[in-house]
Formats: C-alpha cells, sequence, structure tokens
C-alpha cells in the first residue's frame, strides 16, 4: 500500500474523468491517479460511424469551457498533429465522433495519472480516508485517497420484453459496428429507439437496403422529433440552469426530466434531413423504399423461432395492438446510471435518497450517513440532482472544475457568474433597480 494518499483518486476514464485528469494536471503539489479497466481509452466504439459528429460544438472538449488556456484543448489537439488548417478550412464547429476519440486517447496517453488495465475491486473508507484496491497484470494492488471519483459512466439497458429473448439476434447499439456486417446480410432488420443513435443506424441500413434487398424497419416510443437546438434553448446546459434545478424538491426534478426529452432524447435534424432525402430519392421511378417507419409504437412482447424473431406491438395513440416478424433487432434504447459493485463495502455507510439514488451537493460530492472529511464525487450520476446537462459533454469541464475547487478549497479555476440570458425562475428583487420589486412568495 502506499504511504502517501492520493488526492484524487478517479475510477474509470471516459470524457468526464478525463476532464478531470486533464485539469488537474497543472495544480501544484496535487497527486491524481486514475483507473480504468479498458487496456486503452475508448469512447462508444459501436457507433463510431463514419460520416457522424458530436452533437456539441468541439469548444465543449476537455478542458476548454474551464480553460481555454489549457495544453489539453481540442485546438491544442490539432496543433500537435498539424491539423489546424484543414480543420479552419473544413469549416467545422461539430467535428467527427472518430476525432473526438482520437483526441480523448492522445490525451489519455499524454497524462501520467492515467492507467489502464487496473480494475477497481473494492473501495473502503478508513477514517477520512479511502482505501482503493485495484487489480493490473494479476496482481493486486491498494493506493489510498482523500477523495474518490467515480466516473463509472452508465451501462447499455434493453426494453423488459427484449431481456426475456436472450438471443444473438438482438443486439444494443453500443455494439453496433462490431455486429454490423452480419446484420447488413439479413433480409429484415428492426431498430428499436427514437433517438439519435436509432436514427443513425437506420440511416446506415437504409442506405444499402434497396441495394442488397433488405426492408428496414424503425420502431420509435416517440414521435420523429427534431432535438432542440434553439439557442434558448440550448441554455438548458448551462450552470445556470443546473443551479436551479438542483433547488427544486426531489419529486419536482423527477417528473421534469421525462419532460424534457426534446432536450437530449430527441434526433438532430440533419439526421431527420438525410433520412428523408434518401427515402426520396429510393423513391424515384416510382420503386417505394423498402422501409418501415412506426412512430408512437411499443414493443410489449418478444418471442424466438427458428424463423426468427416476431415482436408484439402497440400502437400508443390508437391502442391497437399489431405484430411484426424480423430477422434481427438493434435496439438503440439508451444507457443508465449503475451502482458500481466495487463500493458494496461501503453501500451501508452512502446516504441513499427514498428511489435507492446518490444524495449529491452542489459540488456533486455524495452524502454519507457518517460524514468524514473522506470527498465522494460522482459524474454523471447526479440526472435526478443536477438535470439534463449531467450526461451532456458541454458541462463536463466545468463540472470537473467545480470538483477541483472543492477538493483544493480554493478557487482553483475560476467559474463564470453568469452563464446564461434566461433567468431560470422567480426573479430575486434588485436592490438598485428603480423598478417596483418583485415579490416572490413560495409555495
Amino acid at each position: 500500500m502506499a504511504s502517501e494518499p492520493y488526492d484524487i483518486v478517479g475510477v474509470g476514464i471516459g470524457p468526464f474523468n478525463l476532464a478531470l485528469a486533464a485539469l488537474a494536471d497543472p495544480v501544484p503539489d496535487l497527486r491524481c491517479l486514475f483507473l480504468d479497466a479498458k487496456p486503452e481509452f475508448s469512447w462508444h466504439p459501436g457507433m463510431l460511424l463514419a460520416g457522424t459528429t458530436l452533437q456539441v460544438p468541439f469548444l465543449a472538449d476537455l478542458v476548454t469551457l474551464a480553460d481555454p488556456t489549457s495544453r489539453w484543448s481540442f485546438l491544442n489537439y490539432l496543433r500537435q498533429h498539424d491539423r489546424l488548417f484543414p480543420f479552419y478550412f473544413s469549416e467545422r464547429f461539430h467535428v467527427p465522433r472518430r476525432e473526438y476519440d482520437h483526441y480523448c486517447r492522445w490525451v489519455s496517453t499524454e497524462l501520467d495519472s492515467c492507467e489502464f488495465g487496473a480494475r477497481v475491486v473494492a473501495v473502503r473508507r478508513t477514517g477520512d480516508l479511502f482505501e482503493v484496491t485495484y487489480e493490473k497484470s494479476g496482481a493486486e494492488h491498494t493506493v489510498l485517497a482523500r477523495n474518490l471519483v467515480l466516473g463509472v459512466g452508465t451501462e447499455p439497458v434493453l426494453p423488459e420484453p427484449l431481456t426475456k429473448l436472450d438471443s444473438d439476434r438482438v443486439v444494443h447499439s453500443s455494439g453496433y459496428l462490431g455486429r454490423r456486417a452480419a446484420i447488413g446480410q439479413l433480409a429484415d432488420v428492426t431498430v428499436v429507439g427514437a433517438g439519435q443513435s436509432g436514427a443513425e443506424i437506420f440511416l446506415d441500413l437504409l442506405r444499402e437496403a434497396q441495394e442488397h434487398g433488405r426492408r428496414v424497419r424503425w420502431i420509435t416510443q416517440t414521435p420523429f422529433a427534431p432535438m432542440e437546438y434553439s439557442k434558448l434553448g440550448l441554455e438548458h446546459f448551462t450552470p445556470a440552469y443546473t443551479e436551479f434545478f438542483r433547488r427544486l424538491p426531489p419529486d419536482v426534478r423527477d417528473a421534469t426530466v421525462p419532460a424534457q426529452w426534446q432536450l437530449y432524447k430527441a434526433i438532430s435534424e440533419q439526421t431527420i434531413a438525410e433520412i428523408f432525402d434518401v427515402l426520396y430519392e429510393q423513391s424515384v421511378g416510382g420503386q417505394w423504399p423498402a422501409a418501415v417507419l412506426l412512430p408512437e409504437v411499443s414493443v410489449i412482447a418478444a418471442a424466438e423461432d427458428a424463423n426468427g424473431l416476431e415482436l408484439s406491438c402497440r400502437h400508443e395513440t390508437q391502442d391497437s395492438e399489431f405484430s411484426v416478424r424480423t430477422d434481427a433487432i438493434v435496439a438503440a434504447t439508451g444507457y443508465a446510471a449503475r451502482q458500481p459493485e466495487l463500493l458494496a463495502p461501503i453501500f451501508g455507510e452512502i446516504a441513499w435518497d427514498d428511489r435507492g439514488r446518490y444524495q449529491i451537493d452542489a459540488d456533486y460530492r455524495v452524502s454519507f450517513v457518517d460524514e468524514s472529511a473522506a470527498g465522494l464525487y460522482v459524474q454523471n450520476a447526479e440526472l435526478h440532482t443536477h438535470g439534463v446537462g449531467a450526461p451532456d459533454l458541454g458541462l463536463g469541464a466545468h463540472r470537473a472544475a467545480v470538483i477541483l475547487n472543492a477538493v483544493t478549497g480554493r478557487t482553483t479555476y475560476r467559474l463564470p457568474a453568469r452563464t446564461s440570458f434566461t433567468t431560470f425562475g422567480a426573479p430575486a428583487p434588485d436592490p438598485e433597480s428603480e423598478e417596483p420589486r418583485v415579490a416572490v412568495r413560495a409555495r
């Protein structure tokens, strides 16, 4: 066991903990270690399709929105790879996903604090420290940490009817690229899920559907709706909205997030347009595309036999049921936060809410039943407390800066006082205004 505790040990090296590692790198006298079981950095490898881009601007890199001068910015990545001029002339605001993945790989290999092939198996509290045990190269290691930051990400989820199939005919979108060639040989493929991933997979299969004589079906619970991308709408992804949301009562927060699905679960307008254009082009000459689009439909049951899969479906608006047969299903049905098993030794010490979720403060610190100086922080596990910005890359650098300020106990990174033009919630009285004050009465 290392005798000197680390100031921060991060578990998981996805974009959010990598942002924390990058922003922590230049901080004097801050000892950090970030561990990940994977052999190297990878970001949604199953969805790195050609032609797909991030849904946030390149400024939403690991560091820029907290420190534009950082050596770990996307622009410096371009400079280090002699690609600044090509990027300049490409006039891109949204970069390819493959490029973002490569950028993060570059940062992860350059930072000495990142250690891959290291699987954390247990975390314990010993006084004001965490004892972190991990396995690497067949050996077990234990280190001490004053603060632990969980960046373990979310895990793929399937709708309950599909979980019962236990079939290799069903693949989650997270594994699509690895199965793409085999799926492309089938005569009938069904995509389930209305978000951006579902749209991109449907489009990918649709492009060559006529050439291969393949029918492609797209089943979604919601309408084919565009992502909210208006400039004022995007202010829901600011620290200002996060602070407003955090102060709402828990029951109001739980009701608000699902109602905001077009902020984070809808489809980019560009992808919708591309799908329509491909459908239109395939209809030239009077041959209707071999595609079936079924919005507002739920899969309520599924079965498999020697001839393939049968899905029982319900059209929600009509309240009518029907069935379809297909050779394979690609489930673009999202991800969910999980309670990592490595926390099992301290489960009983964590203060969970009434739905078994972390209680998290403004600094992303998890509450314990019996508090100590040891700080447990989370990244992208706070949708229920901080709102729709939790999984958004655009708030990653800001959240990492908030955590670093809390850990160091000082303003390591200056954070902006104002981040939105919108006033979320009732306006506070302005003592310097000559206008009549607004009376705000809590109910």
